[in-house]
């Protein structure tokens, strides 16, 4: 595997996993365009890796307080009780993508990989978040959150299995619209990847360990660098950016793409 094939991969996992522009479908139209095999276990194991370890350190403090406080039942106050109910929302909400991950497996994952079906997912789910971020309230924090919202934010997290829905853009898209204010629907949003990540991780290492594939050091270690320190830079550029322009960019952006996209397979310039 080239070296440079490794960068721009990472580069592309690390900035559509938190941008709301869907990873797995940016990854699949350029595997697809460029004509670019299928990278391995060894490097589905380092980007996942590499975008957990951006949350985790970007994140770290909200994270630290609800360990801590789900780790020491003796700890009161409503701190305390506000952080093990926000930790039971994120296990609520990750429940369904487990469910649905298991359910589909692999091999009917893959199918859905076609280019002319992510460019329809980009365009459709990308509306559906423009709708959201106009129409809903924008006044709620991330601390009004209850286990309903949870589980329809992870219901919503659930489809974006399928390429070219976007796990950050349709959980912000749920999130908006329940009256989330943006920039905590992004925390939420990118607190919620950290179990579904962690699974992801684990489910890849089970993989790795059983399969033939020779585990590639070097891969691993630089796609999971640039991935990790990637992905700070692009949760730190959406949570500014959001304040500032909202998600009409980015849906501009879901939409041009997919219209592209189309048009190149159906001018059948790529075969």
């Amino acid at each position: 595997m080239e070296w440079w094939h490794v960068v721009v991969l990472a580069l592309v996992q690390a900035a559509t996993e938190f941008l709301p522009v869907s990873s797995s479908g940016h990854l699949g139209l350029v595997g697809f365009f460029l004509g670019w095999p299928y990278q391995g276990v060894t490097f589905d194991l380092a980007l996942h890796a590499g975008t957990l370890g951006a949350v985790l350190l970007y994140y770290r403090n909200d994270l630290w307080q609800m360990t801590r406080s789900c780790a020491d039942p003796r700890l009161a106050g409503e701190e305390h009780t506000q952080n093990r109910r926000l930790a039971a929302i994120l296990v609520i909400g990750t429940i369904p993508a487990v469910i649905v991950g298991l359910a589909m497996g692999e091999a009917f994952a893959n199918t859905l990989r076609a280019p002319l079906l992510i460019a329809i997912n980009l365009i459709v789910f990308g509306l559906m978040l423009l709708a959201a971020d106009r129409l809903g309230g924008k006044q709620r924090a991330w601390a009004s959150l209850g286990w309903r919202d949870g589980l329809l934010i992870g219901l919503g997290q659930a489809t974006a299995l399928i390429p070219g829905v976007s796990r950050s853009g349709i959980t912000m898209t749920v999130a908006l619209a329940l009256g989330m204010q943006r920039v905590d629907a992004a925390r939420f949003s990118f607190l919620l990847s950290v179990p579904i990540t962690i699974a992801a991780c684990a489910h890849g290492a089970l993989n790795l360990w059983r399969g033939d594939e020779a585990f590639d050091a070097g891969a691993f270690m630089l796609g999971a660098g640039v991935a990790l320190f990637a992905g700070l830079a692009c949760i730190h550029f959406l949570l500014g950016f959001l304040r500032r322009a909202g998600m009409t960019p980015f849906v501009i952006y879901r939409v041009a793409l997919g219209v592209v996209v189309l048009i190149l397979v159906g001018s059948k310039t790529w075969t």
